[in-house]
């Protein structure tokens, strides 16, 4: 019998500590009155500021080559956007049994989310899958996310997502949208200042984050929202999410493989179309979901910190494969767009 070998080191994401930290600091120095306004003020620019940072690294004639290889971007979307808000939607049945209806709103917004880019380049390159495939499927999950998460907000969640209406497409639009298209507008003149200063600017980019999350949960505080929250029912979300997270990564990899892709392909789509952004699902709670944004955002943080560990266990395991091949190559332009644009994002 093959003996199963324990992974040496559990991957927990030192940013994820600073966002509990930053949690922490909200819950006992919550910003009040002019602070509060100041702080909020801070978080619309930073969250501005993210987007136009995510639309001038991300390549507009790298992310055309990509739809080269369009089924398995589209099994990615379907796997984003579709399947996942599926199971949102049938976690509702599990209110109030398991979690509250804040809860179950926080975990639904965690299910229309974009993918990620980083961790997504990361675990697929480790497993030896499709790296190319898993760059062009994260950027396009990240651009298509900006305008089809608000929407599918509007749909699923309406009113009871915080008070989601024209207005918050409107901020959206303002926040969001336009400083993304004014990178890419840009890029051609700030994407290699952007390239040199990666470092520097991937600080500014997780400042920016624990802001919006300092913002969000401080409002939070001073509305009580914390009240609605017991370890009981923070144990149910946990269990609840664990359930979600291995649905996807078992959807994925065995609808690929329903769908014929070869084995460098499944890696890319698993990889890829389990996982939900944390850096691009924080401004947008921020913006749609306001004073209940701390609850709302709550799932996303664990989940995130859970895809981490488990897809790091399965990337090892998937590269000791017999029928593992090399990694797929990425070319230099690819690989160049994701050095640059995907390096330092906490995704």
């Amino acid at each position: 019998m093959k003996r199963l070998h324990r992974p040496s080191r559990m991957p927990i994401d030192p940013y994820i500590l600073l966002l509990l930290g930053t949690v922490g600091l909200a819950a006992l120095l919550p910003a009040r009155g002019g602070a509060a306004h100041v702080a909020s003020g801070a978080a619309t620019a930073a969250i501005a500021f993210l987007f136009f940072l995510y639309g001038a690294r991300l390549s507009t004639r790298e992310a055309l080559d990509g739809l080269r290889h369009w089924r398995l971007h589209i099994t990615v979307l379907a796997s984003t956007f579709v399947l996942f808000p599926v199971l949102g939607l049938a976690a509702r049945g599990l209110v109030p049994v398991l979690l509250t209806h804040p809860l179950h709103q926080g975990l639904l917004f965690l299910t229309l989310v974009p993918s990620t880019i980083q961790s997504s380049i990361a675990f697929t390159s480790i497993a030896r899958g499709n790296v190319p495939a898993a760059i062009c499927a994260g950027s396009f999950s990240s651009l298509i996310g900006i305008v089809l998460t608000p929407l599918l907000a509007a749909a699923l969640l309406g009113n009871s997502g915080g008070g989601f209406s024209a207005d918050s497409l409107i901020k959206i639009v303002l926040q969001l949208l336009v400083p993304f298209l004014a990178g890419q507008l840009l890029r051609r003149w700030v994407g290699g200042f952007i390239a040199r200063h990666k470092k520097v600017l991937g600080l500014v980019d997780r400042g920016s984050i624990l802001l919006v999350v300092y913002a969000a949960f401080s409002e939070g505080m001073v509305q009580g929202i914390w009240h609605q929250v017991s370890p009981a029912r923070l144990a149910g979300l946990l269990v609840v999410e664990a359930a979600l997270l291995a649905a996807m990564l078992a959807l994925t990899w065995y609808g690929a493989k329903a769908l014929r892709f070869g084995r460098a392909d499944r890696i890319a789509i698993q990889f890829a179309g389990s996982k939900k952004s944390l850096a691009s699902g924080l401004p947008m709670a921020s913006v749609l979901f306001g004073a209940h944004a701390s609850l709302a955002v709550l799932p996303l943080m664990l989940f995130h910190q859970m895809q981490l560990m488990v897809c790091a266990v399965i990337a090892k395991r998937r590269a000791r494969d017999p029928e593992a091949g090399t990694t797929a190559p990425a070319g230099p332009a690819v690989a160049a767009s994701a050095a640059a644009g995907t390096g330092t994002q906490p995704r």
